[in-house]
């Protein structure tokens, strides 16, 4: 069983390049599921079956090519499914807020709902083995991210927080009735989300099996759209997800010509020049612009060849994650794992939100999470394979903060 998400920032390609993918392992025999999880659908635009998908129930899954099936998650479906009282209970409670019945039943839809209920389809179809591959078609990277944490926070909620508010609902309940119109959530409510917990039980080890489960990072040769790459790359490997490669989309090929394109294609190769410094050693496939809009299956056969060439789509090409964060006292620790680097001639330095490391001819940018910004290089050493380079407040840093106090 092989899980790839493919995820990046709004509009890179993403939903085009997990279609085209999933035709060509269909064509190499693997039974392929193509899941969207992103709320905004577009997965079905994409083969152009739109007619043929007002024909199926909403949310189910159909069969679009030998071996290949799409789902795209409808939370209306699901709330009946899985969410009824939950559901029930917070609209109850917008309702009482003064919201009119109709917007109430809207908001009730929050945040996550539809992330949970992908991953009980994912994990309901690895426990009955319905495919060979999985492939997610992700939000953009921020709706990503919750995604993938989305069993931890639920597996914190459930050990720390669950019991407790069960008891002590059950136990004030009769009197708080009595005081106020305001509804406390009924014994239905605990049942449905202990239920969902159960369904959900071994998905968050699936995720961050790297055997299993890897993440393909989709971008474009901008700054802008690198950037928020470089970020969640960083964030998926914080949440101990591997990323198996990063695909540059929309390369305009040297046919493309000058005059009009010829800044555009100046500063695409600038950037794609330094997308390997970026994200090495995880692998880099470039992908180039297509003359027209990639729709229906011919399309998305020639962007899977293009894209995969002999390369079988299923197999991981990377197995672990480049570099890990850990907090220790009074500041952190990044680890890059780096085998075959002697610790001779290290030079490190920040810009902006990056940590810059050259040693000899290697060099690698790290995008740093929002808590280290701050922090500056301290020193670093190699430990087992490893450099560990030590973050926190420099002395400068310490001398302003005791000034201004």
């Amino acid at each position: 069983m092989r899980i790839i998400l493919y995820t990046g920032k709004g509009g890179v390609g993403k939903t085009s390049i997990s279609a085209a993918t999933g035709l060509e392992l269909a064509r190499r025999g693997y039974r392929t599921l193509v899941m969207s999880v992103d709320p905004a659908h577009s997965l079905s635009d994409s083969f152009d079956l739109e007619k043929r998908l007002m024909d199926h129930e909403a949310g189910q899954l159909v069969a679009v090519a030998k071996n290949l099936w799409i789902q795209e998650v409808d939370v209306q479906e699901e709330i009946s499914r899985h969410w009824d009282s939950v559901y029930s209970y917070v609209s109850a409670l917008l309702n009482l807020s003064g919201l009119e019945q109709t917007l109430a039943e809207e908001l009730a839809i929050f945040p996550g709902m539809e992330e949970v209920s992908s991953l009980l389809y994912v994990n309901q179809y690895v426990r009955e083995k319905s495919f060979d591959v999985m492939l997610l078609d992700c939000a953009p990277t921020g709706e990503s991210l919750r995604f993938v944490s989305i069993p931890t926070t639920l597996e914190w909620y459930m050990s720390k927080i669950f019991k407790l508010e069960r008891r002590v609902a059950r136990l004030v309940r009769p009197m708080f009735n009595t005081l106020t119109s305001v509804p406390l959530p009924q014994e239905d409510y605990f049942r449905n989300l202990q239920e969902l917990h159960r369904k959900l039980s071994g998905i968050d080890k699936l995720l961050v099996d790297s055997k299993v489960t890897t993440v393909r990072l989709v971008t474009n040769p901008e700054k802008v759209v690198l950037k928020e790459t470089q970020r969640a790359f960083t964030y998926f490997c914080l949440y101990g997800l591997t990323v198996d490669a990063v695909i540059v989309n929309r390369i305009l090929p040297e046919e493309a010509g000058g005059g009009y394109f010829s800044a555009w294609k100046d500063t695409q190769r600038r950037w794609v020049e330094s997308v390997e410094e970026f994200f090495a050693p995880v692998p880099v496939w470039r992908v180039p612009y297509f003359q027209d809009e990639v729709l229906g299956v011919e399309r998305l056969n020639a962007l899977g060849k293009a894209l995969y060439g002999s390369r079988d789509p299923a197999k991981r090409y990377f197995n672990e994650a480049p570099y890990r964060f850990r907090k220790i006292h009074g500041g952190y620790e990044a680890r890059l794992r780096l085998p075959f680097v002697s610790g001779k001639d290290v030079d490190l330095f920040k810009k902006n939100d990056e940590l810059v490391i050259r040693i000899g001819v290697f060099k690698r940018h790290i995008s740093l999470p929002q808590r280290m910004m701050r922090c500056e290089p301290l020193g670093a050493r190699f430990e087992n394979g490893e450099l560990i380079v030590e973050l926190g407040e420099s002395h400068a840093q310490n001398k302003k903060g005791r000034e201004t106090a």
